[in-house]
């Protein structure tokens, strides 16, 4: 199926662009016009994929971030969180709760609330040449009174 609407937003992993991006993923969805929890929902993913990039991938440097979504007349929602950064050597062991190679500040806990907020979840690096996250989550269509 061919989406019906599509943006692609490249941004610098600073942190204060984590809200930017969360805050453009929201404009970008509300055309599916959908539910309260929903939007929270790809929020709070969105904002743990973009902070991933920017504290994991571009540890001590500044990076690009592209941030692809994809909106379908179902209801279904791709996003797609890619950097190249530093990449990660074991995706499977990054994804267990509690895992983290941000010291002792971070929860590690990122990829577990992105798979919890989001109908589905990939995790796809290249060590050296960065990762992409992609996620999914159905919008429940409601009837529009026109």
């Amino acid at each position: 199926m061919k989406a019906m609407n599509e943006m692609r937003l490249t941004f610098t992993s600073r942190s204060a662009n984590e809200g930017f991006a969360r805050s453009a993923v929201s404009a970008f969805v509300a055309q599916l016009d959908p539910a309260v929890d929903e939007l929270a929902d790809l929020r709070t993913a969105v904002s743990e994929a973009v902070t991933n990039c920017i504290v994991h991938a571009y540890r001590d440097t500044i990076g690009d971030i592209y941030m692809n979504v994809q909106l379908f007349e179902n209801g279904r929602v791709i996003v797609r969180v890619r950097d190249r950064g530093c990449g990660i050597p074991d995706v499977k062991k990054a994804m267990e709760p509690l895992f983290t190679t941000g010291g002792e500040e971070r929860s590690g806990l990122g990829f577990s609330v992105m798979e919890s907020f989001m109908d589905t979840m990939r995790v796809r690096s290249t060590v050296g040449k960065g990762t992409t996250v992609t996620m999914e989550k159905y919008i429940r269509l409601r009837r529009r009174h026109d």
